[in-house]
């Protein structure tokens, strides 16, 4: 069976977000793309505090400097596009309070009959996290797992009630409703995360950097699932963060997902190998306007379909 396939909406700075996003989706879903989404970046610093992903020395990347509201980003495909779900992967959890992206999520939901996927995570940024002024980085885990339970409340039937650190609700009746429950999906890149992710999501967001990579994850987030006693499917939607050029690359150190249609597609082609059952294409951060990624976002749908993927 196919794979499906999604794509992730212009956010960038090269992108005029009111007609480009529009634009794209509407696009994308006649390209075929199953899926849309958006991810989350809600500063550039200069200095950093710390690297890319926590990482000492690591510069951000220049991409990173203008990155739109994920939601609202959403919100304008939602208007544009039929089908397609709409997911975000991810959202930083904690950089939000919990009650008010628990009804931003359901009403997003309400609006698009039902197609929201709810990608959340915990970041890494601590410039990111002292702007928020949510909670400090060291409780970000306890954030995320406060904010499953109030979306848990919040979706959930009236009287809506909840008590935690950063949220009290009085009992209450709180709409729009999603139009459907909405799926969860959780990052595993910790053994907190990972018992997370099986206890309380519906699906993975992993990161395609390496097939083999990603078939071991894969590996043990199942075998973590079958441990718990798990007996619901855990769906995957792992992330590409393509790096486009209309030329293959060359060189001996080419990374996964790097260089021309052809060597992309030949890297999703391995990963499917997996058995994970969709991929989300990031080509947006080597595009230079809206045409060339849709031109670049349909090119690759249609090489990977051709190549049976």
């Amino acid at each position: 069976m196919p794979v499906k396939l999604g794509l992730g909406l212009p956010q960038m700075k090269q992108y005029d977000l009111g007609p480009d996003v529009a634009t794209v989706a509407r696009a994308a879903e006649q390209a075929g793309y199953e899926s849309l989404w958006v991810f989350e970046r809600i500063l550039f610093p200069e200095p950093a505090t710390q690297g890319l992903y926590n990482i000492p020395g690591l510069p951000w990347p220049d991409q990173y400097r203008s990155v739109a509201d994920p939601l609202v980003t959403l919100t304008l495909a939602a208007a544009a596009s039929e089908r397609a779900r709409l997911g975000t992967s991810v959202l930083v959890a904690p950089l939000h309070i919990p009650f008010q992206l628990a009804r931003s999520l359901a009403s997003l939901d309400a609006a698009s009959g039902g197609r929201v996927v709810a990608g959340l995570g915990t970041g890494w940024s601590l410039d990111e996290y002292a702007a928020a002024s949510v909670a400090p980085f060291e409780k970000r885990g306890a954030v995320l797992d406060e904010l499953l339970d109030v979306c848990a409340a919040v979706w959930g039937p009236d009287p809506v009630s909840y008590e935690g650190e950063l949220t009290t609700i009085a009992p209450s009746e709180v709409g729009p409703k999603p139009a459907r429950p909405i799926p969860v999906y959780l990052p595993a890149n910790s053994g907190r995360a990972t018992r997370r992710l099986v206890e309380r999501a519906d699906g993975w967001i992993p990161v395609a950097m390496g097939a083999e990579q990603l078939a071991d994850q894969w590996r043990k987030v199942r075998d973590a699932a079958a441990e718990s006693g798990r007996e619901r499917p855990i769906d995957v939607c792992a992330r590409v963060n393509a790096q486009y050029s209309p030329k293959p690359y060359e060189g001996d150190d080419r990374r996964a997902f790097q260089g021309s249609v052809a060597q992309i597609v030949e890297d999703l082609a391995a990963h499917a190998e997996t058995g994970v059952p969709e991929f989300l294409l990031d080509l947006q951060s080597t595009t230079r306007d809206a045409a060339e990624l849709m031109d670049v976002a349909t090119e690759v749908y249609e090489a990977a379909r051709a190549a049976g993927i």
